[in-house]
């Protein structure tokens, strides 16, 4: 090996720092991805399919999906769904079941008169009665009363449970999307970290650079490798999720296209309180139970009152035959139905105050859901407006200062890792702002047609 000492030296110095300068300053790609706003981030991951999840290979193309279609997909294969529908149709089949009479009872019985005493006719001995429970007015009343206010619990049962599965599809999407998100900013993270290696790399060998200084870059890049397997790892999460909410076979990867940003300017709190109180299905089903567990009590004091049997009979002799009338009333000595009566009673104060507490949970919820909505909306207005301008001066900054030599590879990755940071704060917050929406949807508060 040869020394290059004096005008030789210094001429191979200087080429050296113009080469290694052009390298730094040719692709200036990496910086101006660093610096795009997330909004435009999440749009275009929003246009692009979900990648196949670590160690496994997808051979069937993905399948966009709407949130529209995920719905109608949820209405109509979601087994929790079928669950509420089924307990209508029982609540429908049991006022059937109230409406029903009671069944007469026949009996007969045959034997044979032998002649034992003097006088008496030998032969066949016939026995014909019939029984009919007379149902009292009252009793059947209540009975069908109760019934249909049964039919009218589970139909508002049927709308919560509605409610519930859209919610918890649209939750489940717009994770997909955000997870979507998140994984792309992890990536294009990777991708800068990498270039940026290979520059460190470029001046170590030329004597630019410390050895420590790649050493550093190995580092970040590592890291940045492992925050992309675990944004992948969560994407594949909230894809089986929504594909669990759906409860629909979904063929081949799953493709959502929507977006996160969507926002709506919401009536006052007490508004909403009002609206929420007024339709949402829960307390019109409490207030079924109430009425339900009244009608049930009125049943129980009814059957209180002793309900006759009527009953006639049919006997034929050898040598006569008889018919014979009679009712059947049972005397109410021992049991007065004082345990039922106290358990229907009871019930219906449980249910009153069931009711009371969905009504002040049901508050808690609308006033939680409007505040989170209002602090979400207020903190993405201040990610649009100054702090995603804020982190992509610094990145600026902190990279000019580093093709300059004024400042070290760790001022330019604190200002990347920092920039990531406020990015994924963004996507936080405009996925609080769609739970909020999807909160509030589910409270009644606001129109399904509201929010999209």
């Amino acid at each position: 090996m040869h020394l290059l000492t004096g005008p030789t030296f210094r001429h191979n110095s200087l080429l050296w720092r113009i080469l290694a300068a052009g390298v730094l300053l040719a692709p200036r790609a990496w910086p101006q991805a660093a610096h795009s706003t997330t909004e435009a981030s999440v749009g275009r991951a929003a246009q692009q399919s979900v990648r196949p999840p670590i160690g496994t290979v997808s051979t069937e193309p993905a399948e966009s999906l709407t949130l529209e279609k995920a719905l109608a997909l949820a209405e109509e294969h979601n087994p929790q769904l079928k669950a509420a529908a089924a307990m209508a149709r029982g609540a429908k089949a049991s006022i059937t079941t109230a409406s029903a009479y009671p069944n007469p009872e026949f009996t007969t019985f045959a034997g044979r008169q032998y002649r034992r005493l003097p006088g008496a006719e030998p032969g066949l001995l016939q026995h014909y009665s019939v029984e009919q429970q007379v149902e009292l007015p009252s009793v059947r009343k209540s009975r069908i009363l109760t019934a249909e206010l049964g039919r009218q619990s589970s139909r508002f049962g049927l709308e919560e449970a509605r409610l519930g599965v859209r919610a918890g599809v649209k939750r489940a999407f717009y994770l997909v999307l955000r997870r979507r998100a998140e994984l792309e900013l992890a990536r294009e993270n990777l991708r800068l970290v990498e270039d940026l290696r290979r520059r460190i790399q470029i001046q170590v060998e030329v004597g630019e650079a410390a050895k420590l200084e790649l050493v550093r870059s190995d580092a970040e890049t590592a890291t940045a490798r492992v925050l992309a397997n675990s944004a992948q790892l969560r994407l594949l999460n909230a894809t089986t999720a929504l594909r669990t909410a759906i409860g629909a076979p979904v063929a081949g990867e799953v493709a959502p296209q929507g977006s996160l940003t969507p926002q709506i300017t919401l009536p006052p709190w007490q508004t909403l309180l009002g609206v929420v109180l007024n339709e949402h299905p829960m307390l019109a089903q409490a207030g079924s139970e109430i009425e339900r567990a009244k009608a049930r009590l009125s049943n129980e004091l009814a059957l209180r009152k002793p309900q006759p049997s009527l009953r006639a009979e049919y006997e034929n002799q050898p040598d006569l035959g008889f018919f014979r009338f009679g009712v059947t009333l049972p005397v109410p000595v021992w049991n007065k139905r004082e345990g039922p009566i106290a358990e229907a009673e009871a019930a219906l104060e449980h249910l009153r105050a069931t009711a009371e507490m969905r009504r002040l949970e049901l508050t808690a919820e609308l006033e939680r859901a409007y505040g989170q909505y209002e602090v979400a909306s207020q903190q993405v207005a201040s990610f649009e407006l100054g702090v995603l301008k804020e982190a992509t001066a610094a990145v600026d900054a902190a990279e000019a200062a580093f093709r300059f030599g004024e400042r070290g590879i760790i001022e330019v990755l604190d200002a990347q890792r920092v920039l990531r940071t406020v990015r994924q704060d963004f996507l936080t917050a405009q996925y609080d702002v769609q739970d909020a929406l999807i909160n509030l949807e589910q409270l009644r508060a606001i129109a399904p047609e509201n929010h999209p």
